[in-house]
């Protein structure tokens, strides 16, 4: 390849009249269809980001308590509603690493409030790979190795710490635990139902669809609210956080799963025209293989784009019911209940970090819309 003076590219190659100019296209023609989407989902940079933030986010979750620097109800009596601590590198000019300024605190009587001073002339690094308070890797291993650790003496509220004087950064990743997996839990649920009853309606039509049709609507009509509230009302006080946990996972399942039953319905009425689903039923394959083999691969790119925007969904239900105090309860963590001890406006207003658990929630969720946008484009065969 040679370059002219006016900037064109010229081949130096000898032409040869047996090459085949069509290869490069006859290989994206050939490509594997997961090929072809990843191309397209690529050129969604939105979606991208969020699916690699998404990645990074579950795969954390096994190590949250490694990562934490405390336990999530473990408690600094002489630390309540402590402020951010800032975390630092250089100090006077110098640079001694990672650390934290150590802060004291006091009681204001006149304002009813605590108020902390940082002494900024006493630098305290943090050490990393210490011991801490025991905790189970991936909810299997127990260990006390944490990745970091406040100095002896001082603290290291990251995001400060809330009315019992627990680290709020280290909650907000053992919360994670629970408010991204209930979203995946539910929509596991939601799908088999939808799934299984929206294949049945479409492809065997009749009375059959008629019932699933009305009950369908039936479910729909109700407000869904009072329908979380009261399921969630109607779960023993006496239950443990895991059971109670899978029961509103299992909750926001069975009410999500309608809409996506209605959906694979209207697909599959159309589909179940198609000739080779004819060729299929003389062949003699019964309605459960029809179904499997040749409805639903057909049907599985919206089931995906479907998946990734429902999730956020569910977070969001989680998120309201633990606020509500129908939810995840204490000693639970997730970041529902601990928006549920936010819930005064007053100490918001005094103390605004106690209010950070908010955060994540809108990013997780945004993330989640980013994604099924990118998905949904990329997956769609029409759309080029």
């Amino acid at each position: 390849m040679s370059t002219l003076p006016d900037g064109r590219y010229i081949d130096d190659a000898p032409y040869d009249p047996h090459v085949d100019l069509s290869a490069l296209d006859r290989t994206d023609m050939d490509a594997p269809n997961w090929v072809l989407v990843w191309r397209k989902f690529k050129k969604h940079k939105l979606g991208l980001i969020s699916g690699i933030f998404l990645f990074l986010s579950y795969l954390m979750l096994p190590f949250a308590g490694f990562i934490a620097p405390y336990t999530p109800n473990e408690r600094s009596a002489d630390y309540l509603y402590a402020p951010p601590q800032g975390l630092h590198f250089w100090h006077d000019g110098a640079f001694i690493g990672p650390f934290v300024y150590p802060i004291t605190g006091e009681a204001d009587l006149e304002e009813f409030r605590w108020r902390y001073t940082f002494d900024t002339d006493a630098p305290q690094q943090l050490e990393f790979f210490c011991k801490g308070d025991d905790y189970k890797l991936a909810g299997l291993f127990p260990t006390d190795t944490h990745l970091f650790c406040a100095p002896t003496g001082a603290t290291v509220f990251l995001w400060g710490s809330d009315r019992l004087g627990r680290d709020v950064f280290s909650r907000i990743l053992y919360g994670a635990q629970l408010s991204l997996t209930v979203g995946l839990i539910g929509i596991t649920v939601s799908f088999l139902l939808g799934i299984t009853f929206g294949s049945i309606a479409g492809y065997l039509g009749g009375k059959i669809d008629w019932s699933i049709n009305r009950l369908i609507e039936i479910l729909r009509s109700l407000p869904e609210l009072p329908i979380w509230l009261a399921l969630s009302a109607a779960v023993p006080s006496n239950w443990g956080p895991v059971s109670v946990f899978f029961i509103i996972s299992i909750i926001l399942g069975i009410l999500d799963w309608p809409g996506l039953a209605r959906a694979v319905r209207s697909k599959f009425l159309s589909l179940r025209e198609e000739e080779y689903v004819r060729a299929a039923e003389m062949m003699g394959a019964k309605p459960g293989r029809v179904i499997r083999r040749h409805l639903l691969p057909n049907f599985m790119s919206h089931l995906i784009a479907s998946a990734t925007l429902s999730i956020p969904a569910m977070i969001l239900g989680e998120t309201a019911l633990s606020y509500l105090g129908l939810g995840l309860r204490a000693p639970a963590v997730s970041w529902g209940v601990m928006l549920n001890d936010a819930q005064n406006l007053a100490s918001i207003e005094i103390y605004p970090w106690t209010a950070i658990p908010m955060l994540p929630i809108i990013v997780v969720v945004l993330a989640f819309n980013f994604l099924g946008d990118g998905l949904r484009d990329s997956l769609d065969p029409y759309k080029g």
